[in-house]
């Protein structure tokens, strides 16, 4: 029997990783390559990667708005797909390539969704006119999937809600996985001693970019409510927009004013995994403050290198946290517009404060936390388990 040949496509792949989706491709292509003959097809720098093809904006496109030189990149994708059994698509910047590729040569598109444009309204202020284009690529490309991936049950759900016509049939749920060969606890310290964290005091960590989604603003306005000893660290940076980018600027000025002097470290540039890893490892809490979180798989990576953490009970972390066991989910009520914005977002902050209080003065409690997360990530989140998943998804289709 001739082997299956997948075309995985993405905008993100390995250096050029920016998200979960990027982390997501980089280590279900490592586990399905056993079980199938994968090509992997990206944005980008050339890669040396045997069996992965990089692909730059269109020089006819320069200077376009962003998504329609995303759309032009899509194209040439597309066409790089000749001779592809099943093509694969992840996030909207690869759909419309995913979809143009089964249009081109009659094969099975299978769509993983690791968000959805209805959900991030806001994103409109980062793409104007464009955001019309990307919703027009993902909306087209999902009604027309032959099979759906949805990252978590409640992706499943958001899926059904923003585009009412698509099959509950054709949508599977295959979780996001995590390595945790690689995300495992390292008691090194050198990385932390150069960012100038106090291991004599308890910490909170937040990892991420600076977006709307991942409720940055509202994490740092509970931190004021935090106890004197404690000491935020922020691995924040890549903010969406310069409104955004201004806002935080504000609220860490802030918060340096009501707290001491060494009682915010903020590192705007992203870090090597390996340095996060021994970040993670150190501190008494990680936090996701998101409001919209398809899956969360920072929430695996901070759980992996045994911490508890605390987060927003949304989207799909209920289903990777589980509360009162690996951390603490803080409830929310939130605006049916797709925002996701918190109906009382001072109940929501002050409900963010309280939750990390409790671990911040209860450190046995969270350490107890820490080692649950690493044995659930351990037993739930493989990616050989996760890759054989996604190759029944695949025969499904044939």
């Amino acid at each position: 029997m001739t082997e299956l040949r997948v075309d995985l496509i993405t905008r993100e792949y390995p250096p050029e990783v920016y998200g979960g989706a990027g982390v997501h491709l980089e280590y279900l292509s490592r586990d399905l390559r056993p079980l199938a003959d994968v090509r992997v097809h990206c944005f980008g720098a050339p890669r040396s990667e045997p069996g992965v093809t990089a692909y730059p904006e269109p020089a006819g496109l320069a200077g376009a708005n962003a998504a329609l030189r995303t759309m032009g990149v899509d194209l040439e994708m597309a066409a790089g797909c000749e001779g592809a059994d099943v093509v694969h698509s992840h996030t909207w910047y690869a759909n419309f390539a995913g979809h143009t590729a089964k249009l081109l040569y009659g094969v099975p598109h299978v769509v993983t969704t690791h968000s959805l444009e209805p959900l991030r309204p806001w994103k409109a202020e980062q793409l104007g006119g464009g955001y019309a284009l990307s919703s027009f690529c993902e909306r087209v490309a999902i009604e027309n999937a032959d099979a759906i991936v949805a990252v978590s049950a409640g992706m499943k759900r958001d899926v059904l809600a923003a585009y009412p016509t698509v099959d509950p049939e054709k949508i599977r749920v295959v979780y996001n996985g995590i390595d945790t060969e690689l995300y495992q606890p390292d008691p090194g310290t050198d990385v932390i001693e150069r960012l100038g964290i106090d291991l004599g005091r308890p910490s909170v960590v937040f990892v991420g970019r600076i977006t709307r989604q991942k409720g940055l603003p509202y994490l740092m306005r509970a931190c004021h409510d935090l106890p004197s000893e404690a000491q935020i660290v922020l691995l924040a940076g890549a903010p969406d927009t310069r409104e955004i980018a201004e806002e935080v600027e504000g609220l860490a000025r802030e918060l340096r004013e009501a707290r001491d002097e060494h009682g915010v470290i903020w590192v705007q540039e992203m870090l090597p995994k390996h340095e996060v890893i021994q970040v993670l490892t150190h501190a008494t809490i990680f936090v996701c403050p998101s409001i919209y979180e398809p899956m969360g798989i920072v929430n695996l990576e901070a759980m992996a290198c045994e911490t508890a953490v605390v987060a927003t009970a949304t989207g799909g972390i209920p289903e990777v946290v589980a509360d009162g066991e690996t951390g603490l989910l803080v409830p929310i009520e939130q605006l049916t517009d797709g925002t996701g914005t918190p109906v009382d977002p001072d109940k929501f902050v002050a409900d963010f404060g309280a939750a990390m209080t409790k671990l911040i003065r209860d450190p046995q409690r969270a350490r107890k936390m820490g080692l649950a997360g690493r044995e659930r990530a351990v037993t739930r989140f493989s990616w050989s388990r996760i890759a054989a998943d996604t190759m029944a998804v695949y025969k499904s289709v044939l």
